[in-house]
């Protein structure tokens, strides 16, 4: 945690919300659709012929969108932020906080997206009303 910091580019992360013994799946993303960073943390593993590169999101506390689908959220960074986390700034956990959940939209959609078989734009479709 201390100096591998790196941003993980999306438009949208799933949660599954749990409804009795079934789950729904919910897209969860900014409301201008555009693209943000999720706070990760890389590391390199083995020999140089065969080292392994990987990467993990950091999770917090969910915000008032999120809380009711699920019990915690990818810590979104603000942009304004990229700097300070890139650089693991001291004081850059601080930074590892619920994001404004009014700059945020979720919405339904099928549980195709639970599969790494299934493929295609619909799987971001909405579910109808």
């Amino acid at each position: 945690f201390v100096a591998r910091h790196c941003l993980v580019v999306t438009d949208g992360f799933y949660e599954w919300q749990k409804q009795g013994a079934a789950k729904q799946p919910w897209r969860i993303g900014m409301q201008d659709r555009a693209p943000f960073g999720l706070a990760g943390l890389w590391e390199r593993w083995g020999p140089r012929e065969r080292r392994l590169e990987t990467f993990t999101i950091v999770t917090t506390e969910p915000n008032a969108l999120c809380a009711p689908i699920h019990n915690r959220m990818p810590a979104i960074i603000d942009p304004a932020d990229f700097p300070a986390w890139l650089a693991a700034a001291p004081g850059s956990a601080s930074l590892l906080r619920p994001f404004p959940a009014e700059r945020m939209a979720a919405y339904k959609v099928g549980s195709a997206v639970g599969s790494v078989r299934n493929k295609g734009p619909e799987l971001i479709e909405p579910l109808p009303a």
